[in-house]
């Protein structure tokens, strides 16, 4: 790989950049958001990067702070990569990369790859503006493409995760692909996706009750 080139410019902004602006960083955070992933994980999420560049960039978001390398205890013994607390910090920074980017979701491209779990942050964004003040909870989203669950009100630890909540989690939304790109857009809020039929909400627990605002 080359050197790795940095703007050397006494600017916040560039500062950042310099840590996270290569190619690729800033999705390899997506998804070390979801808690600690294996390289291979990591690679099979991240369709069209190749394995030189991917672990050229572990290497340097390690160096840099933001993430950590650590090894499982047997049975796994395998390695797995994570976000340190700097590295966590980048949540907000995706959030808004994503509202500013909302309306690049046009029709899917054949090109296109999608993941499930790709809607999470996003969701996570149209679902701060919903009165779900109910402490800490797990949140399960079902989709077409496939399952993710979101953690809501917590300060540390994964932001979601890929596929059905543990344990059931504390309640499931059930929506369509138009739907669910609606809401992205900021087309379609959550409460009217429900009122107007097009988000199922199950679960009897308070963040199930709050989602249907009973």
């Amino acid at each position: 790989m080359p050197p790795r080139r940095r703007y050397d410019q006494y600017c916040s902004a560039a500062r950042a950049l310099d840590l996270v602006g290569d190619r690729w960083a800033l999705l390899i955070v997506r998804e070390l958001l979801a808690g600690p992933r294996r390289y291979t994980d990591l690679h099979a999420d991240l369709p069209g990067v190749s394995t030189d560049v991917l672990a050229s960039r572990l290497k340097d978001m390690e160096r840099d702070g933001l993430t950590t390398r650590r090894r499982l205890p047997p049975p796994g013994a395998a390695y797995v990569y994570e976000l340190t607390p700097r590295g966590r910090g980048l949540l907000p920074v995706l959030q808004a990369l994503g509202e500013w980017g909302r309306d690049g979701l046009e029709e899917r491209r054949p090109t296109d790859a999608v993941r499930a779990h790709w809607f999470a942050l996003p969701l996570l964004t149209a679902l701060r503006g919903v009165d779900t003040d109910t402490g800490p909870g797990v949140l399960e989203v079902g989709l077409e493409e496939g399952e993710f669950h979101l953690y809501l009100g917590t300060e540390d630890g994964p932001v979601y995760g890929d596929g059905p909540a543990p344990a059931g989690g504390g309640a499931r939304l059930v929506m369509d692909e138009g739907t669910c790109t609606a809401v992205v857009r900021g087309e379609l809020t959550v409460p009217e996706g429900i009122r107007a039929g097009r988000i199922t909400v199950t679960g009897d627990s308070p963040l199930g009750k709050a989602l249907r605002q009973e």
